[in-house]
């Protein structure tokens, strides 16, 4: 039995009996609390068994509250119609328009949409599945939280016998992601009214309809109102010529994308600029710096280990292309005669380079927090002096990110000296705070749906290399230097950012080698272990539930280890949550 399987089998054994109670749930709801959904259904050509199977799954659902609004294509298939007419004979709540001529899925879904009556529309392609809970969970949500407009869940794919297999479990509500891939997809629950109102599907962007449905519908809509169901209920038929299968199925969606998003940033920032990664499958999205950039002040906090430090310095002076930038090298006591030959060296060498002393023992926060008083920068970087810079445009990028209006602390990646992933990220509860998102794996490696080579917002992100607005920084107060003077103090920050309502952001785009603690050297004697654990204790009071439920990750993936594997404890009886700044 594969890892997927062995999932199901955990997690979903109790779904039969779930079913069984929920008639009696939903008759306990008052009837204003019921919402009908319209399933909105193009068809073209579809293969018969899958047509036949993806009505099927409607009809099975165990919400009885639903139309299911199908509208063919002018499919050239015989059999198309009479199978349709039939099912409509067959069921009163599923009604068919039959187009007289071909016009492609936005005009088809649209022209089901017309005859939709229902509270809330219920997006699905023509040859995938519905689970038999699948529109039971979205009641539950919306009966709750009636001003619900958007709803998402997770899903998986399934073949031509049924199998499944590949299950993404999602982000909750992921802004940046979203602008990399439409990680959105499936399944998807919108409000008829504002569906209607912009324009539903439009012309033109056929092979990323959605995506480009998706940025207009949820453009300026409050986060309560995106709501995540972390549970697989849709299944995604992975078949020859199927999206599902693989993206180079559809190649014109590429430039379907390119024309959404760029439409998209005119409301947002109408200098940023759109392109495909590198692999050719997503986006990315280069935010514009102004004309007379921002100054950023780069803190390199050290004690001796000159020639550590030394590579840091020099990797930023030789690769960073940015114009406008500082670095305050903040010597923290020490006393080695090389250190201070090489303060006076790097100094000579670049303007850009001023040494000041912190002489109180050592403290990461607190000495952070003082450098950031004497730094003239809008910008702060926080920057480890074991930090080695590789690629030119690292702080452009960075800074490109950290002056967007919406965004708080912004990460990089970084790798150890052997080429494997150190940081893409952070991912709380870890370990009982918080571990590093795809720690280990390869340098070029695509990550969990491409997570490691797209950007994307997260809840917090490492303080060995961070950019963030001075104005934010002193906003939440800084780094914790009272509780945590040396552990979680970066994680900290990110969350409290968080809480101001700023999004964290973490850019595969800027790139670093990270020789990790060989200045501070590690937690390994009982005085450093005694603070080490005062330190998790002190986030798990102030961040408890947070660390429980990480809104960037999910409660299907293990927080036991940093490899985004599937989760081996059985669920919650209630795991629907709502996305969160």
């Amino acid at each position: 039995m594969d890892a997927y399987q062995s999932w199901i089998a955990l997690h979903e054994n109790d779904l039969a009996e779930a079913l069984e109670k929920a008639p009696q749930i939903i008759a306990s709801w008052p009837e204003e609390k019921r919402p009908f959904f319209s399933i909105i259904l193009p068809v073209y050509n579809t293969d018969k068994g899958l047509l036949n199977r993806a009505i099927e799954s409607v009809r099975e659902q165990v919400y009885p509250h639903w139309e299911l609004c199908i509208s063919d294509d002018a499919s050239t298939e015989s059999y198309i119609r009479p199978l349709l007419e039939e099912w409509m004979a067959k069921d009163k709540r599923i009604n068919v328009v039959f187009r007289p001529k071909n016009g492609h899925i936005s005009i088809n879904s649209n022209n089901a949409l017309e005859i939709a009556s229902g509270d809330y529309c219920v997006l699905m392609d023509h040859d995938d599945e519905l689970r038999p809970h699948s529109l039971f969970e979205a009641a539950k949500v919306i009966s709750n939280k009636p001003e619900t407009l958007f709803i998402y869940s997770d899903e998986d794919k399934i073949d031509s016998e049924g199998n499944r297999s590949e299950p993404h479990f999602k982000s909750s509500w992921n802004p940046d992601l979203l602008y990399a891939q439409n990680y959105l997809n499936h399944l998807t629950i919108l409000k008829t009214s504002r569906l209607r109102e912009i324009g539903a599907w439009r012309v033109g962007y056929e092979g990323s309809q959605d995506h480009d449905l998706y940025l207009r519908y949820l453009h300026d809509v409050d986060i309560e109102k995106i709501i995540h169901i972390p549970q697989i209920l849709y299944h995604w038929r992975a078949i020859e010529g199927s999206a599902a299968l693989t993206n180079s199925e559809k190649n014109y969606t590429h430039k379907a994308g390119i024309k959404s998003l760029t439409d998209h940033l005119q409301n947002v920032n109408a200098q940023a600029k759109v392109s495909m990664t590198k692999s050719e499958q997503y986006y990315r999205i280069k935010w514009p710096v102004p004309p007379d950039p921002p100054l950023v002040s780069l803190i390199i906090p050290t004690k001796d280990f000159a020639k550590i430090t030394q590579v840091c310095v020099e990797s930023i002076l030789e690769k960073t292309t940015y114009p406008n930038y500082e670095i305050i090298i903040v010597n923290n006591n020490s006393e080695e005669e090389e250190t201070f030959t090489f303060f006076e060296t790097i100094q000579r060498k670049s303007t850009r380079v001023r040494v000041i002393d912190y002489t109180k023992p050592f403290n990461y926060a607190a000495i952070n927090n003082y450098a950031v008083e004497h730094a003239a920068g809008e910008v702060i970087g926080l920057v480890n002096n074991d930090i080695e810079i590789i690629n030119e445009g690292w702080l452009t990028e960075m800074l490109s990110q950290a002056i967007r209006p919406d965004i708080g602390c912004v990460g990089a990646k970084l790798y150890y000296p052997n080429n494997t992933i150190q940081h893409a990220g952070v991912i709380l509860g870890i370990g009982g705070v918080a571990g590093h998102s795809h720690k280990y794996f390869p340098r070029n490696a695509p990550g969990y749906f491409s997570r490691l080579q797209l950007t994307q917002n997260l809840s917090a992100v490492t303080a060995a290399l961070l950019l963030v607005k001075k104005s934010i920084f002193k906003e939440v107060g800084g780094l914790n230097e009272k509780h945590l003077k040396v552990a979680f103090n970066d994680v900290d920050l990110c969350l409290k950012v968080m809480g101001k309502g700023h999004r964290n952001l973490w850019t595969p785009y800027a790139e670093a080698y990270h020789h990790e603690s060989k200045s501070r050297g590690r937690d390994d004697c009982s005085v450093k272990m005694e603070r080490f654990h005062r330190e998790i204790k002190y986030m798990q009071d102030t961040w408890g539930d947070l660390l429980n439920n990480d809104p960037y990750h999910s409660p299907n993936l293990t927080n036991q280890h940093e490899d985004f594997s599937y989760c081996t404890r059985p669920s919650s009886p209630e795991v629907s949550r709502l996305a969160r700044p």
